[in-house]
């Protein structure tokens, strides 16, 4: 690791890091017309890094702005009976999301960095929002009349930073011979020398070293779907639900199936898994579960094949098909 790594100071707005989205949504830059540059620093891989996560978190509130203004959704707070201190997480709903009678969509997204009403950042940042957000889907499920749901499962804990513990010293024994403690002070001083030497390659900048709280209920993807599910879908008055998850939402969605089998197969009419993750087997979904997916799912994967072709699989779930590549 380099000493004279640059300070990860990085700008907390998109004009500070001049750029900004033109009219096709894509990402360039103000001056240039370029797209964005990961390696902005040669041979400073981790510090790129860092500015390309910090990128990251300014795109995850733009788009939250889009859905709220663009897509006019609501930003619901959860768990939904939090106190002022406890840690909280969100989701995003149309207006009729719960009044809608007739048919309600569901979007969940994948692991890792997204955020709410995103696909992928990759496709946002070296693509457009219309190929790395879910808002194209959004839009169109209102035009055609849907109320529409927006799950969060990655929003599972906030960072606070960990408090600092204090050693008392050992000159603080006032029993000890003064020779003693003199002694020990020293050892202490040429081990804290070396400790601190040690952190300065470990982590140049000192970073605030952070401790993580999770969200009541919402601590994983999983508990975030069925949470979600227990105190707004199943309350909805839609008399059809349909889901579109990708990648690790489809695991997300089966789990959801696991726990409220019964409920689920009342309300959801079909499933849009896209490069889903689930594996029925080592989820140990039931016969009537897998009998319900062959029949209401339907998983849409990476090939080179045309659009919808039959894509063998070897698990005994849902149809696969091939998605555009």
């Amino acid at each position: 690791m380099k000493k004279d790594e640059p300070p990860l100071d990085f700008p907390d707005t998109l004009e500070g890091f001049e750029y900004a989205f033109n009219e096709k949504g894509q990402l360039r830059h103000i001056k240039t017309g370029e797209p964005f540059v990961f390696n902005y620093r040669e041979d400073l891989h981790r510090w790129n890094q860092k500015r390309y996560e910090a990128l990251g978190e300014i795109i995850t509130k733009y788009v939250y702005e889009l859905l709220e203004k663009d897509c006019n959704l609501k930003k619901i707070s959860i768990p939904v009976d939090a106190t002022e201190s406890e840690p909280k997480s969100f989701i995003f709903m149309s207006e009729d999301a719960l009044t809608n009678p007739q048919k309600l969509m569901v979007l969940i997204h994948g692991s890792g960095v997204v955020r709410a009403g995103q696909w992928a950042r990759r496709l946002i940042i070296n693509e457009d929002l219309d190929s790395g957000t879910q808002i194209p889907f959004i839009k169109r499920a209102m035009d055609e009349g849907y109320g529409v749901i927006v799950l969060n499962p990655n929003e599972n804990y906030i960072e606070v930073e960990k408090p600092k513990i204090h050693v008392p010293s050992s000159s603080d024994s006032s029993d000890e011979p003064a020779e003693k403690r003199e002694r020990k002070d020293k050892v202490s001083k040429e081990t804290k020398k070396r400790r601190d030497f040690y952190e300065k390659y470990r982590n140049p900048q000192r970073e605030k070293e952070m401790m993580q709280l999770y969200i009541r209920e919402n601590g994983s993807p999983e508990e975030h779907a069925v949470y979600v599910w227990d105190h707004f879908i199943a309350q909805s008055a839609a008399e059809n639900v349909f889901f579109v998850a990708h990648s690790y939402g489809g695991l997300a969605f089966v789990e959801l199936m696991i726990q409220r089998e019964a409920d689920v197969k009342s309300k959801v009419t079909a499933v849009a898994l896209t490069d889903s993750v689930h594996n029925v087997w080592h989820q140990e979904a039931g016969k009537t579960i897998r009998e319900w997916m062959r029949e209401n799912c339907c998983n849409w994967v990476s090939s080179s094949e045309p659009l919808d072709t039959s894509v063998e699989s070897m698990l005994p779930d849902c149809p696969r098909v091939s998605a555009v590549l």
